[in-house]
Parts: structure tokens; sequence; C-alpha cells
């Protein structure tokens, strides 16, 4: 298993963090599906203010660059983006791995 950490910053306004966390209490299904269909075992995000973390968990085979850029064809997957950009702070086109920040691991 290989897993990602990635970081991403949301607008600084309580009302719309609010809105982006409710929404990722419903992430549709095709979402979920492409992720399974790429690779990626497990996905959290955690909030303190309006910063978030990602760990992402995938499959040994997993290529970061091939398969986001896989995951951004599927269905659903360009009008998610689009939809929870407006919460993000960033343009709609933006894919995920556009959005993200992959961080470093030092320890």
């Amino acid at each position: 298993m290989k897993r990602y950490c990635q970081c991403l910053q949301l607008v600084d306004d309580e009302e719309m963090i609010q809105k982006y966390c409710d929404v990722h209490k419903q992430v549709w299904p095709e979402i979920i599906e492409g992720q399974r269909q790429v690779g990626i075992l497990d996905m959290q995000i955690y909030r303190k203010g309006i910063s978030l973390f990602m760990i992402m968990d995938t499959v040994d085979d997993f290529d970061f660059e091939r398969d986001m850029a896989r995951l951004a064809t599927l269905p659903r997957q360009a009008e998610w983006e689009a939809y929870v950009s407006q919460f993000q702070g960033c343009s709609a086109n933006a894919r995920s791995d556009e959005k993200w920040q992959l961080m470093q691991r030092i320890f």
C-alpha cells in the first residue's frame, strides 16, 4: 500500500466551510467508485480552521500522475471538482491534483 498526504486551503468563510463539510457527508457515489477504479483504497480529509489535510491510501502500483489524470476523466469527476471549487477558492476547471498540494514525508 502507498500513502499520499496533501493539503489545501479553503475560502475563509465559516458558512462556506460548513457547506463544504456537509457536502463531504454525502459524496456522490460516482466519485467514490472512480477512486476505487484508479486504485484509491481509502481517503480521509481532516480540517483545522481553513486548512485541510488529506490522507490517501492506494494500491501498490498506483502512479500519482498517471492515476490522478485518469481519475479526472471518469464520470462526474469534473462536475464534482467544479462544484467543490467554490469552497476551495480555485478555478472551477482545476483538477483535484492541481488543487491539492502533495506533502513530503519527513518522519
